[in-house]
């Protein structure tokens, strides 16, 4: 395990190294690319009248919600580039274009997910409260409605996302008092209030003000705000969809929390292997999906710069091979495929058995 965890952090070590001026202009320039995209696709709405004018104005709109969200906030807000010393890209005053609070996502996400993977009762992102994917959780009455559920979510995921981390769930069943979470909501709603001031009410009163020369204000403004309604489902569906296959698909492990009772950084570091998966794909998917193609390499170096990790992979998948550690690839359309047959497999009783083996070489994938 020691060998394995020394090769791994060479990895790390050699690719921080380097990290630099290249990797700075790289992210000044997917900035620059998300505010080009949204500005055309809202310039572009307020000629909503004009069909084929609204579906681009809303796909632009969309697009540049998708690379926001994935390939800008979700890394800047990880502190990969904090060494840029440019409050612009520093992880702990970044913000994104998302009902979810950088505060709150930096602890649901960067602190419980990236900490505890895949670890039943403690990551919190292994259904998201809401969904059974593994028997070590206990069947009940709203399982079989799992996949409708999923649809929901996914449709609205940026919503979900926001109060992710006030466990509302638990509120629900009165584990938690809503006193306790009163806070979280208060900076929840007032980032909620933002985006939906910002989205359907200002832009779509643009759209009125710029039409009225023309008297097409009311046309124009539910056109606007359409377009902002279709640019949110958009990346919603999109971010759902590359995140659960990170973690969902058929071969991934689930842990117990004893079994990372004195967990050393080698066992830390195939836990992360074996938790996640990776989508196969060129540069456009890497972009698209914020470098979570890559989600091994993620979990296993959240702080380097993501568009670093197509380096990497080769050479954690050597050293996966090396040491006998399953490594969890395919193309999207099979990986999302196996996170709809796990969602449907445990809508119903039973399943297949965790896993929760940390050592090299004997680790076998979960049967679903």
């Amino acid at each position: 395990m020691l060998a394995f965890e020394r090769e791994l952090d060479a990895i790390r070590d050699d690719t921080r190294r380097t990290v630099g001026e290249r990797d700075a202009r790289y992210i000044r320039r997917i900035q620059r690319l998300v505010r080009v995209t949204e500005t055309l696709g809202r310039a572009l709405l307020l000629f909503g009248w004009f069909p084929p004018t609204w579906l681009l104005g809303a796909a632009l709109l969309g697009l540049s919600k998708i690379i926001d969200n994935m390939e800008l906030g979700h890394n800047v807000m990880h502190g990969q580039f904090n060494f840029m010393n440019d409050p612009q890209f520093h992880g702990d005053t970044f913000d994104w274009d998302n009902t979810c609070p950088k505060e709150e996502w930096r602890h649901s996400h960067n602190f419980l997910h990236h900490t505890y993977t895949n670890v039943i009762g403690k990551d919190r992102d292994f259904g998201y409260g809401l969904l059974r994917l593994s028997n070590d959780l206990r069947w009940s009455w709203l399982h079989p409605f799992q996949l409708l559920l999923t649809l929901l979510l996914a449709s609205f995921f940026q919503w979900f996302v926001a109060i992710h981390d006030m466990q509302m769930d638990k509120v629900v069943i009165g584990r938690k008092k809503w006193s306790e979470v009163r806070p979280q909501w208060l900076l929840v709603r007032a980032k909620m209030w933002r985006i939906v001031k910002r989205d359907y009410i200002v832009w779509p009163l643009v759209g009125a003000v710029v039409a009225a020369p023309f008297g097409q204000s009311q046309d124009v403004a539910l056109a606007v705000l359409a377009g902002n309604v279709v640019g949110n489902f958009i990346r919603n569906i999109w971010a759902w969809a590359i995140i659960f296959c990170g973690h969902f698909t058929e071969h991934i492990y689930t842990f117990s929390r004893a079994s990372i009772e004195g967990e050393t950084k080698g066992q830390w570091y195939l836990r992360q292997i074996l938790g996640s998966s990776n989508i196969s794909g060129g540069s456009v998917m890497h972009l698209m999906s914020g470098n979570l193609s890559h989600q091994v390499e993620h979990h296993l170096f959240p702080d380097i710069p993501g568009n670093r990790y197509v380096e990497m992979a080769p050479r954690v998948r050597a050293v996966c091979a090396k040491y006998n550690v399953p490594y969890n690839t395919g193309s999207f359309a099979l990986q999302l495929w196996t996170v709809i047959k796990r969602i449907a497999r445990y809508s119903l009783p039973g399943g297949g058995q965790k896993a929760v083996h940390i050592e090299v070489p004997s680790v076998l994938p979960e049967q679903v």
